[in-house]
């Protein structure tokens, strides 16, 4: 008996597990319900494009978008007294004018360049210490992306997203 009783402690509490987040789930997303009830199955082309237009296909100048997710994440070190004291890494995506997918491929290699070289900057000064999610710092990194995309895809980029955020203290 005194070796049975972990499994059933085991058992009930994996149940009572599954149970509380059975019950505790988010509500499904009525756009995403309505999606598919339409058959709305844009999706991916194949580089990590996300085909899907914003909320109602339209961006603010009522011209349709396209989201192309950066085929790699961005590994930044953050240098203290010499040495690596964390590595931030971040997933970006570009939200373009429709049709803009290619150039932001074609151009990958020069814009990649492009952000690190802000992120470095970011991080050199400060940046991603402390509270690194902060809004005003993920604003000024936002705005120093967009600045510099704008300088590598011209008009076709309407903004920069930061889609995951991670910083690893060593």
């Amino acid at each position: 008996m005194g070796k049975l009783l972990p499994v059933i402690i085991a058992v009930v509490g994996l149940l009572l597990g599954a149970g509380a987040g059975f019950f505790l789930r988010p509500a499904p997303d009525p756009a995403a319900a309505d999606h598919a009830a339409e058959g709305d199955h844009a999706g991916d082309d194949g580089h990590g494009t996300d085909a899907h237009a914003a909320d109602d296909g339209h961006g603010e100048d009522g011209a349709t978008s396209d989201f192309v997710k950066m085929n790699n994440q961005f590994v930044i070190p953050v240098v203290r007294t010499g040495r690596v004291a964390s590595l931030v890494v971040l997933s970006l995506s570009l939200e373009v004018t429709t049709g803009g997918n290619e150039l932001v491929y074609d151009r990958e290699p020069k814009l990649r360049d492009s952000f690190l070289q802000v992120m470095f900057d970011h991080a050199n000064a400060g940046g991603f210490d402390g509270a690194f999610t902060e809004s005003g710092n993920m604003t000024m990194l936002r705005r120093a992306l967009l600045e510099v995309a704008h300088q590598v895809l011209g008009d076709k980029v309407r903004d920069v997203l930061i889609i995951d955020i991670v910083r690893q203290d060593a």
